[in-house]
């Protein structure tokens, strides 16, 4: 799995002209899943992602967890974070993982994250096209592959 992880004053995903999930200060997690990945790894991501110390405490040092500042996530499916680029101009994704098994894993990690972060987990619709809007705080952006986390 890989995951784009922003720290954010605000995000909301649209579908449609429609808001189906708005945060206030939290995360945005853009979130791709691959062929080998499995539901140890989706929870092991899931626990990593609540639990990154990167909001500031009271001396400014990013110090302090998700829970810790009562932030809350917009989760939203990302396919594309697996975009093969090294021939030519337009992006492969056939490294991304199939998209039953992805859609899957998706909905399995966005109630993993809903339990470990104490139900504050909004999330857009798997597969749809939608609209992200967001106000990066800080900026502060991670980068998580679990190829290079767990393995």
């Amino acid at each position: 799995m890989r995951a784009v992880v922003t720290r954010v004053s605000s995000a909301s995903v649209s579908i449609g002209g429609t808001v189906e999930g708005a945060i206030e200060q939290g995360f945005l997690v853009l979130l791709g899943v691959g062929p080998g990945d499995t539901e140890a790894v989706c929870d092991k991501l899931a626990e990593k992602i609540c639990n990154l110390r990167v909001f500031e405490d009271e001396n400014g040092r990013m110090n302090l967890s998700l829970e810790q500042v009562g932030g809350a996530l917009l989760v939203v499916s990302q396919f594309t974070l697996y975009a093969d680029c090294r021939k030519g101009r337009r992006p492969s994704f056939t490294d991304a993982g199939d998209p039953a098994w992805a859609a899957a894993m998706f909905e399995r990690f966005a109630r993993h994250v809903d339990e470990a972060c104490h139900g504050s987990v909004s999330s857009g619709i798997f597969g749809a096209e939608m609209e992200v809007r967001l106000c990066n705080w800080g900026p502060v952006t991670i980068w998580l592959d679990s190829t290079r986390l767990f393995s």
